[in-house]
């Protein structure tokens, strides 16, 4: 069962809808296979400062329609940009992937993975990003990404999808969420499938959504040594 220190509080619904991200778009777009990967939106995110910002509820928006290929690929690209930064070797890293697959076995991995998740639930998918729909150098604290922005609006059952990358494992072990042999990284489908009960739990518990739960735990993470 989780538990978050004394005084945590768990963020807005609306505040996590609005986390937002530097990025620059001059770097990713050499990286992509072609300009079209590339969505409309993140040409409309506002600027702070220097780098124009993509925040979560942008994403969620160009989720809505991975029922097309270009679609999924757009989804892949805002879930990639929204999770690196805009430090050229954070992005280059990840360019990696396009890099290395072509652009329809990409696509087909996509898709395959993404009707997993609808049909069968988000550790289901999990297991196929993980096995016969990897997709070279997309790990999975990037694929949940993938996975949480196309189903956590839509899919409730067993689970909605939530992010797990290193930080917030970080947290989930620090809050007794998971057992002390816990990792940090590599987790198996099992574990993520514990991951979400734990989430979900303490979701219910508090009244909130998973993804709540999730960024409190992203926020608490950062702050560990």
């Amino acid at each position: 069962m989780i538990t978050l220190p004394e005084g945590t509080d768990l963020p807005d619904r609306d505040d996590v809808l609005g986390q937002a991200i530097s990025f620059d778009r001059t770097r990713w777009i050499p990286l992509l296979p072609d300009p079209t990967w590339w969505p409309d939106e993140l040409d409309e995110c506002p600027k702070a400062g220097r780098w124009p910002r993509v925040d979560r509820r942008t994403v969620f928006n160009v989720a809505r329609r991975t029922d097309t290929s270009p679609g999924r690929r757009h989804l892949l690209v805002a879930a990639l940009v929204w999770g690196t930064g805009t430090k050229a070797q954070s992005v280059n890293r990840r360019g990696r992937i396009f890099k290395q697959s072509a652009s329809e076995v990409i696509d087909a991995r996509l898709s395959a993975a993404l009707s997993v998740l609808r049909e069968r639930g988000a550790a289901k998918a999990y297991f196929a990003f993980n096995n016969d729909q990897h997709i070279p150098h997309l790990g999975a604290a990037f694929f949940t990404k993938v996975i949480y922005f196309a189903g956590h609006e839509t899919l409730t059952t067993p689970y909605r999808p939530v992010i797990l990358d290193s930080v917030v494992s970080r947290a989930l072990k620090a809050a007794k969420g998971v057992d002390a042999s816990w990792p940090e990284n590599g987790w198996s489908t099992d574990q993520y499938g514990q991951y979400l009960a734990s989430i979900h739990d303490y979701a219910l518990r508090t009244g909130v959504l998973p993804d709540q739960v999730e960024a409190a735990l992203f926020s608490y993470g950062k702050q560990l040594p």
